[in-house]
């Protein structure tokens, strides 16, 4: 966190996040990267882009828990 040049709110942004990690955090991406975890098309059309970047921030986490990483278990339950 902090050799990177950007000050990131990676705890609460999935978009901050995936820029933190060095990976694609375009809409494309995140929507991609969801779908993959398990979240569904319908569930985006109909809860919207912010509903699944909340989901997906907490299964990122969780997968870097899971990988070993040291997260919080508030930033993932």
């Amino acid at each position: 966190v902090e050799a990177h040049a950007e000050d990131l709110n990676w705890r609460t942004s999935i978009v901050d996040l995936l820029k933190l990690m060095d990976m694609d955090s375009s809409y494309a991406s995140r929507k991609e990267m969801a779908i993959e975890l398990g979240y569904t098309e319908s569930d985006i059309e109909s809860k919207g882009s912010g509903e699944m970047n909340m989901w997906l921030q907490k299964q990122v986490m969780h997968q870097i828990a899971k990988n070993g990483g040291n997260v919080p278990e508030e930033l993932y339950a």
